[in-house]
């Protein structure tokens, strides 16, 4: 990623925290550049080449007495740039500058856990230790047993006689603790100090990086022509627009209409861009072809299989008609170039197999465009606004690549879906009403493959069952259920009920998920 050159750049050292993200997602907020990078990548090559004006050396789940373990290389502390040691990080920073690490014995600390000052002065720590002792989010089991010469302990806990300590002279600074997560309230102080003192500006915004990813999609593309796929979600409509004030019509979207969308959605998406945006865009209407093949079909990875082998099929020939197509749009996003680098040491694997169009850039001769891939969700969000999309688009909860097929258990018909498609936007419209839908993650309705009977008026019915689910997370890795109240339940039920043909009960999914099965399949 060396085009961000014209940026300050502070280079984080995975040694493979699981919280790692989490460092940078903090550094972004402060709107600061940097880059996270296996340490096994990091040489003195590397550090030359990349040239940061800070470092962090991340946690990591490995021992620092063993053999083997992992370190960066010596040239890291000879740049003259200020350096933070977390957790781990610590831990090497102490053992290769001449101090000692021991395996715990009676030391161990996870979890919170309170730091106490020492009462020396310390820029790193400007506003801690205002009101006392500091709460921060322990993770470990070895500890420092002796400091490496020129450091001194400004920060003490039960567990961890030198919780913080730093060699001020030259800038070198080591926690025992993660001040990247939310149990640490105030790491986001500490990080901001680190800049500062590494003199970093601030100047990572949406409205620069708007103005430099054009300017590259430019120099890339040429004269060529690009096609991308547009979903409908919020990352490959920021990713079309972006390109689309790059290079005007040379851009071509191509919208593959399955069947499987939700209310008014497909006319939503090509409304948006035919018209607001004047961007040239193929609507493949496509609905019978994909319902036709699931037909009869139940089990859910078979409804997944089949519904990504219709739309590379489909993709391809109506991309394959545009003369002179020659790259790829894809939205990728920054936690999908971090995921599909091994950290393990192999060789780096591909871009995560959930995107729409993968295996296609190599099938077709294409190559590819992705401007988002240095960015979070949450900066591609501000980017969007940036763009000037629509709030209500910006915001809008995560769809599934396959659907409401994976909303549907069971066999998929027409009947089915017209039916789950009306529940579905009555939840919604409720949550608007009520002005929740920006406090959920997500929100969904899905029919049961269970009929009940029900009396409805003076007549008895036989009709489906639908369960409605709502989440809350702060970053789709784990999810917990939204606490509506009785009241609005019941006048959603009530809604449905009367609202929707063919549905005459409503249950409500109380189960907190892991990410995997936020879905239904």
């Amino acid at each position: 990623m060396d085009h961000a050159t014209q940026h300050d750049r502070l280079l984080i050292v995975d040694f493979g925290s699981q919280v790692t993200q989490l460092i940078a997602r903090r550094l972004r907020e402060l709107n600061t550049y940097c880059e996270i990078h296996p340490f096994q990548k990091v040489t003195e090559a590397f550090l030359r080449d990349f040239a940061p004006k800070a470092v962090i050396l991340s946690g990591g789940p490995a021992s620092v007495p063993d053999a083997g373990s992992p370190r960066p290389p010596r040239a890291v502390f000879e740049l003259g740039v200020p350096v933070l040691g977390i957790c781990y990080g610590q831990q090497v920073m102490m053992q290769m500058l001449g101090g000692r690490v021991e395996r715990g014995e009676g030391t161990a600390e996870f979890g919170r856990a309170m730091v106490n000052a020492t009462g020396k002065p310390l820029d790193l720590l400007e506003g801690w230790f205002a009101k006392g002792p500091e709460q921060v989010w322990m993770s470990h089991g070895d500890h420092v047993a002796a400091l490496a010469p020129g450091f001194e302990v400004f920060g003490t806990s039960p567990g961890a006689p030198f919780a913080i300590t730093a060699d001020p002279a030259r800038h070198f600074y080591a926690v025992q603790f993660h001040p990247e997560v939310h149990h640490t309230p105030n790491g986001r102080q500490l990080y901001a100090n680190f800049l500062r003192i590494a003199g970093f500006t601030g100047d990572w915004t949406m409205g620069a990086y708007r103005d430099e990813a054009i300017a590259r999609i430019r120099e890339q593309v040429g004269e060529a022509k690009v096609i991308c796929g547009l979903s409908g979600g919020v990352d490959s409509s920021v990713a079309a627009v972006l390109i689309h004030e790059a290079i005007g019509d040379q851009l071509t979207c191509v919208f593959v209409d399955n069947g499987l969308l939700r209310e008014g959605e497909a006319q939503e998406v090509t409304g948006m861009f035919r018209d607001a945006y004047n961007i040239p865009l193929i609507h493949a209407e496509e609905q019978d072809r994909f319902l036709d093949a699931l037909e009869g079909v139940s089990d859910p990875e078979e409804k997944r299989k089949t519904i990504g082998r219709l739309f590379i099929d489909v993709f391809q020939e109506h991309a394959g008609r545009i003369e002179g197509a020659a790259f790829l749009a894809q939205g990728t996003l920054y936690p999908d170039v971090i995921e599909s680098v091994s950290f393990s040491g192999g060789p780096s694997v591909t871009i995560k197999s959930h995107h729409n169009v993968g295996g296609l850039p190599e099938k077709m001769g294409l190559r590819l465009v992705e401007p988002l891939r240095e960015l979070f969700k949450d900066e591609v969000r501000a980017l969007g606004r940036e763009l000037g999309l629509p709030d209500r688009f910006i915001g809008r909860h995560p769809f599934p690549g396959p659907g409401l097929a994976i909303r549907c258990p069971g066999e998929i018909t027409r009947d089915k879906l017209a039916i789950l498609r009306r529940a579905d936007a009555v939840y919604i419209d409720q949550i608007r009403r009520h002005g929740l839908y920006d406090e959920i993650w997500q929100a969904f309705a899905a029919l049961l493959p269970v009929r009940t009977v029900g009396v409805m008026g003076d007549g008895r019915t036989y009709d489906y069952a639908c369960a409605l689910r709502a989440v809350t997370s702060v970053d789709g890795m784990t999810a917990d259920v939204y606490p509506f109240t009785h009241d609005f339940l019941t006048e959603t039920a009530t809604r449905i009920i009367n609202e929707v043909r063919g549905i005459n009960r409503v249950t409500y999914d109380i189960t907190s998920k892991p990410p995997g099965t936020i879905e239904w399949e």
